[in-house]
C-alpha cells in the first residue's frame, strides 16, 4: 500500500466516528431549538445581532458592509477585522432574517464539536470521549456565546477545533490550513495563531510552526495598525486601549494587580482551568489563551472580564484540546518493546482521566444556572413572548424601505425590510419612523413618555406624530 493510500485510509478512519456524529447532531438540534425560542420570545441581550444582520444584508446585495446602526456610512470592517463574514451573504440571500444567523451559529458550534469528540474517543475510549464532547457542547463559553446571540467568533470554533486536533496528531499541514484562516475572523485571533505556531514549532514542525507564528503576528500588526484605522471613520483602532501595552511597560506591577482583580477575572480563569480538567495546565496549548485573556483583562470594560458572554467561546476548544494533550492516549495493553504496560500505570492514567473529567463537569455544573440549555426545562421558555402580537404590529406599521430609528428591542427584526438606525447614535439623520420600547432595560428605568416628543427632541426642527402605542411599544411617524 502506498503512503498516499495509507494517508487516505487514515483520513477515512477519522471520519468513521458515529460517537462524534451523534454529539454534533444533538448539539445542532439543541442550539437550533434555543435559537428559534430566543427569536420567538424577542430576547435581545445586545444590539450585536442587529449589527451583524445588517452586515449580512449588505453582503447579500454585493455591497460593502456599511452598517448604519453603528453610525452614518460606518464600514463594519473598520470596527473589527472579520472578512470571513462575507460568507453570511449567501445565507442571508436565501433566508433574509436575523434568525438565519442564529441558526448558522448553532450549526458552527455543532461542527466544532465533531473533531474534538472524535479525538477524545480515539484517545480516551468511547464513553469518556462522548463525555468530553458533551462537556464541550455544554461548556460555559459555548452556552454564553449562544445566549449572547450571533458573533463573528462562531466562525472561529470549527477552525480552531479541527486545527488543534490536527496539531495534536502532528498533521502539520492540516493544522496550518485550519488555523491560518483564523486571522480573517477577528483581528486579535492573530496572536492566538502566533502562539499555536510556536507550540507547533516546539513539537517539531520547525518550518510550518515558525511560518504560522509569523503569519498570525504579521496579520495582527497589519490589521490593528493599518487596515482598521484606514477603514474606521475616526481613523483609529477603536480597541487599542484594551491592549494597554504602554501601561504594561510603564507600570508592570500595577498592571499585574489590575489583571488579578476584581474577582470576576479570577472566576473566568478558574472556570477555564477547570474546563481543561486542571491537567490541561501541563499543555502548552493553554498558553494560546493568554492573548485573549490579556486584551480582556487589561482594559476597563467589565463585560470583557466575565465568563457569561461570548468572549470565552474561543477558549473552549483550547481547554478541551489541552486536556486531551495532557492526558495523552490510553496506555496500550503492551508497550513499544512488547512488554505489558504495568497495571499501576494504567490505573494512574484512568485516575487522572476521571479527575480531569470530574473537574470539567464541575465547571459546567457551576456555570449552568441562567444558561440557555438549563432554561429549556422551564415551561415559560417554550411560550412565545406575551408581546409578540404587539411587536408584529410595530413591524407592520413601519413600511418597507423606510428609514427607522429604534432602541435595541426590535432592531434586528427591523433590519430586513428597512434602513435601521440605533436611536442612541448621536449624529443620525432624522428618520422616517421612530420606534421605542418603553419596557426595554436600555433606557435605564427612565424611558421616554412619548416617542414623538422624544424624536423631536433628538432632531430639533423635525415634527413627528404618534401612530402606535401598544404594550409598551410606541411608533412615531415623521409628519409632513
Amino acid at each position: 500500500m502506498t503512503s498516499r493510500a495509507r494517508t487516505a485510509r487514515r483520513a477515512l478512519a477519522r471520519l468513521d466516528r458515529p460517537e462524534a456524529w451523534t454529539v454534533s447532531g444533538v448539539a445542532a438540534l439543541l442550539y437550533v431549538v434555543v435559537a428559534v425560542l430566543q427569536w420567538r420570545r424577542l430576547e435581545v441581550p445586545s444590539w450585536d445581532l442587529a449589527i451583524f444582520t445588517q452586515l449580512a444584508k449588505a453582503y447579500a446585495s454585493g455591497e460593502a458592509p456599511i452598517v448604519p446602526i453603528k453610525g452614518p456610512g460606518f464600514n463594519l470592517l473598520g470596527d473589527h477585522f472579520h472578512p470571513a463574514l462575507v460568507l453570511l451573504g449567501p445565507v442571508y440571500a436565501l433566508f433574509p432574517s436575523g434568525l438565519s444567523l442564529l441558526v448558522l451559529q448553532a450549526l458552527l458550534v455543532a461542527l466544532s464539536a465533531w473533531p474534538l469528540t472524535a479525538l477524545a474517543v480515539r484517545r480516551l475510549g468511547r464513553r469518556p470521549g462522548i463525555w468530553v464532547g458533551a462537556l464541550y457542547v455544554l461548556s460555559h463559553g459555548i452556552q454564553g456565546a449562544v445566549r449572547s446571540q450571533f458573533h463573528e467568533v462562531s466562525f472561529a470554533l470549527p477552525l480552531l477545533a479541527f486545527g488543534l486536533c490536527a496539531l495534536l496528531e502532528r498533521r502539520w499541514r492540516a493544522s496550518v490550513l485550519w488555523l491560518a484562516p483564523l486571522v480573517l475572523v477577528k483581528e486579535d485571533l492573530g496572536l492566538m495563531v502566533a502562539v499555536l505556531g510556536l507550540v507547533a514549532w516546539h513539537r517539531g514542525a520547525r518550518r510550518a510552526g515558525l511560518g504560522l507564528a509569523a503569519w498570525g503576528a504579521g496579520w495582527f500588526l497589519l490589521t490593528t495598525a493599518v487596515i482598521l484605522p484606514a477603514l474606521n471613520p475616526r481613523g483609529q483602532y477603536d480597541y487599542a486601549d484594551n491592549l494597554a501595552v504602554g501601561d504594561v511597560l510603564g507600570d508592570p506591577l500595577g498592571t499585574l494587580a489590575g489583571v488579578l482583580g476584581p474577582g470576576e477575572k479570577v472566576v473566568t480563569v478558574l472556570l477555564l482551568v477547570a474546563m481543561s480538567g486542571v491537567v490541561g495546565l501541563r499543555s502548552p496549548l493553554l498558553l494560546a489563551a493568554l492573548p485573549t485573556l490579556a486584551w480582556r483583562f487589561l482594559g476597563d470594560v467589565p463585560f470583557y472580564w466575565t465568563w457569561t458572554w461570548h468572549y470565552d467561546a474561543v477558549l473552549m476548544p483550547l481547554a478541551v484540546a489541552a486536556m486531551l494533550d495532557a492526558l495523552g492516549p490510553a496506555p496500550e495493553a503492551a508497550g513499544e518493546d512488547g512488554e505489558p504496560v504495568p497495571e499501576p500505570a494504567r490505573r494512574a492514567w484512568r485516575r487522572r482521566t476521571a479527575l480531569a473529567l470530574g473537574a470539567a463537569t464541575l465547571a459546567v455544573v457551576l456555570a449552568a444556572p441562567g444558561q440557555p440549555v438549563l432554561r429549556l426545562l422551564d415551561a415559560e421558555t417554550w411560550r412565545p413572548s406575551a408581546r409578540a402580537d404587539a411587536a408584529r404590529e410595530v413591524l407592520a406599521t413601519v413600511p418597507d424601505g423606510a428609514v427607522v430609528s429604534s432602541d435595541i428591542s426590535l432592531l434586528a427584526y427591523l433590519v430586513p425590510t428597512t434602513t435601521a438606525q440605533w436611536s442612541g447614535t448621536p449624529d443620525n439623520p432624522p428618520p422616517d419612523y421612530y420606534v421605542v420600547d418603553r419596557r426595554s432595560g436600555t433606557w435605564g428605568g427612565n424611558p421616554p413618555e412619548d416617542a414623538a416628543r422624544h424624536a423631536e427632541d433628538r432632531h430639533p426642527g423635525t415634527a413627528y406624530e404618534l401612530v402606535l402605542d401598544r404594550d409598551g411599544y410606541q411608533v412615531a411617524r415623521r409628519a409632513g
